[in-house]
């Protein structure tokens, strides 16, 4: 077994002997709340008296002791981050007017007011000594998803900024993208979030998009103009590190995939990663341990839909992501260079619009080769060690109507009766994320809003008023199910389970998630 690299260089925060005794003891309900927290002092001088501690008990340190070196030589999670209201906030944005039922602009008032509640700013202190914290400075003010997640996320950062323009905040959107802008130059790449940990894998690469959204709402091309290199660069990484050739009918396609190869246990769901590979021989450990973090890279950590075709496709320990080729993956990128072109054109650069438009086409004809099905009538993942699609139902099955993939319009009708025949249509209170029931939490009976958004708003794109009419029925179901379980809890989840009527959903690694 090659040995691989582990997910940063800190000894505290990635790797070593300190964060595998703190993890494995479970001093706290979540692993992320250790890798969190802030060190009280230099991490030389943490490292040193954690040595002399752990010598002076043979290595393996006793909780009592290893409970009061935490105390001494760390501050709390989230003390780095500073509440933080919006500037741009202002009450009753004009989208509340074109709300006529009286009970759901209410309701949406709420939720506008919740942006007060979900800023954060960073500490001045991580500027100035950052080798004190995992998270990584951000000159920006930004919005978090809320509970464990105290930091931003890549992809949940789109819907954030979209929600942030209907509420007419396109400050607060420009500061987010500004962030995620200098990681790019920073990294060559967006982490999962500005966390060092996070560092080596990304998210669904929804940068262009958010950039597109942004300036189609301000008119802010000097903002594009200023940073269209970055957003190149982000894609050149997703063309150098993620991608794989495959070949069908005796010709070759260039597709991406997810694929993190880091060694040993993601230190924020450290001990559950440590266990999990006691399942699998040793020599197969940080080939499983890469193979997770592939996973969260996905965004769907985690699902069947990276267990199929594995020894135990209900097991953890055969997950297989980076042996797939994904139909969202390939979406959105293909959405991206299709952005990338119009950039170009907008900037008045020809020959860079050209690349792209020829970037987008070709990818075009590799999503129909490879990943179409046209029996069935939809995209399937494609596994790259079987040579075959994954036929089971996902929503980013439709990914390509949604991303303006597609050859054909009329692609969405044919959608539509996949949608039919896989009886998804019979679901009242929301789309679900597999049919498979694992207790994974990207799988049944789970709906999660972006896959939502991803089917109804493809199927929105059609040209056939019957597929749009169902669209708008799917939009309804699921607006139905979060202003119910709003009304009994006045909160609203990051999952919902739909097969009891619609409740906050649950199963996977950690607590279901307000915010």
């Amino acid at each position: 077994q090659e040995t691989l690299p582990p997910p940063c260089e800190s000894q505290i925060y990635c790797h070593g002997e300190l964060l595998h005794q703190v993890q494995m003891a479970k001093l706290y309900q979540d692993d992320k709340q250790f890798v969190d927290m802030p060190l009280a002092s230099h991490p030389d001088q943490v490292l040193l008296a954690f040595r002399s501690l752990a010598s002076a008990h043979n290595h393996s340190v006793p909780r009592p002791q290893l409970q009061a070196f935490l105390r001494e030589h760390f501050w709390p999670a989230g003390m780095e981050l500073q509440p933080w209201v919006p500037e741009d906030w202002a009450d009753s944005p004009r989208f509340l007017e074109k709300i006529a039922d009286a009970r759901l602009r209410s309701w949406a008032g709420q939720l506008h007011q919740l942006w007060k509640k979900l800023g954060k700013k960073v500490s001045r202190d991580v500027l100035r000594e950052p080798e004190r914290f995992s998270l990584i400075y951000q000159r920006r003010p930004f919005v978090v998803p809320g509970g464990r997640f105290r930091e931003f996320y890549y992809w949940d950062s789109y819907w954030v900024l979209e929600g942030l323009l209907v509420s007419e905040m396109a400050g607060t959107a420009k500061g987010m993208l500004q962030n995620f802008l200098d990681l790019v130059w920073t990294y060559g790449h967006v982490p999962n979030g500005p966390r060092v940990y996070y560092l080596q894998r990304s998210q669904p690469p929804l940068l262009a998009l958010m950039m597109a959204r942004y300036v189609a709402h301000t008119n802010d091309t000097a903002f594009l103009r200023d940073n269209i290199r970055a957003l190149a660069m982000e894609l050149d990484f997703w063309a150098e590190k993620r991608n794989v050739s495959v070949s069908v009918g005796g010709r070759s396609y260039d597709l991406n995939r997810y694929h993190v190869p880091y060694g040993g246990p993601r230190p924020e769901s450290y001990s559950k990663d440590a266990e999990l590979a006691g399942a699998v021989p040793e020599g197969a450990r940080e080939a499983l341990w890469a193979e997770l973090k592939a996973g969260a890279e996905s965004g769907w950590d985690f699902s069947s839909r990276w267990l199929v075709g594995g020894r135990d496709p209900s097991s953890l320990s055969s997950i297989r992501t980076s042996k797939l080729v994904p139909v969202d993956l390939n979406a959105f990128l293909c959405q991206a260079e299709g952005l990338m072109s119009s950039f170009h054109s907008l900037l008045g650069n020809e020959s860079e619009a050209t690349r792209y438009r020829n970037l987008r086409a070709r990818r075009l004809a590799a999503l129909e080769a490879v990943l179409w099905d046209e029996e069935k009538g939809a995209w399937f993942d494609y596994d790259l060690e079987h040579g075959k699609k994954n036929h089971e139902f996902y929503p980013s099955n439709l990914a390509p109507l949604w991303a303006g993939c597609v050859s054909d319009p009329a692609l969405a009708d044919r959608a539509l009766k996949y949608l039919e025949d896989s009886q998804i249509l019979t679901y009242q209170h929301g789309i679900p994320t597999s049919l498979r029931q694992t207790g994974q939490q990207w799988d049944f009976p789970n709906a999660w809003a972006p896959l939502q958004d991803l089917v109804i708003r493809g199927l929105a794109r059609s040209p056939s008023p019957k597929t749009r009419e169902v669209a708008f029925q799917l939009a309804q179901n699921w607006i139905q199910t979060n202003f119910r379980v709003y009304s009994q809890k006045s909160a609203m989840y990051e999952k919902y389970d739909i097969s009891s009527g619609g409740q906050p959903g649950g199963g996977g690694e950690y607590e279901v998630q307000e915010g």
